[in-house]
């Protein structure tokens, strides 16, 4: 799952507003804004949940889940090591 905070601050790390998000994900913009007006875990159907994170995840965010390893707590996102992910997607590295 995904809070609207999580999606917030992955909009932030990658530099894009709602609908740079929406153009990624293949949802509209209204589902992006109501999305992140959740007040906490994102709610939407199956489908546009799995276009949105697999969008962030594309564009090298890595979802930090509650109870996982990180130095803080609770849930959180961070940019990907670009490296490490192209080696995971193949071996293409630039």
């Amino acid at each position: 799952m995904i809070t609207a905070g999580q999606m917030r601050a992955a909009r932030g790390l990658l530099g894009i507003d709602q609908r740079q998000l929406a153009d990624l994900s293949g949802l509209s913009v209204p589902t992006i804004q109501r999305m992140e007006a959740s007040d906490t875990l994102v709610r939407g159907n199956v489908d546009s949940l799995m276009k949105l994170i697999t969008a962030l995840e594309k564009a090298g965010i890595e979802l930090i889940n509650e109870g996982a390893a990180s130095g803080g707590q609770g849930r959180g996102v961070r940019l990907k090591d670009r490296a490490l992910s192209d080696k995971a997607e193949g071996g293409r590295m630039p």
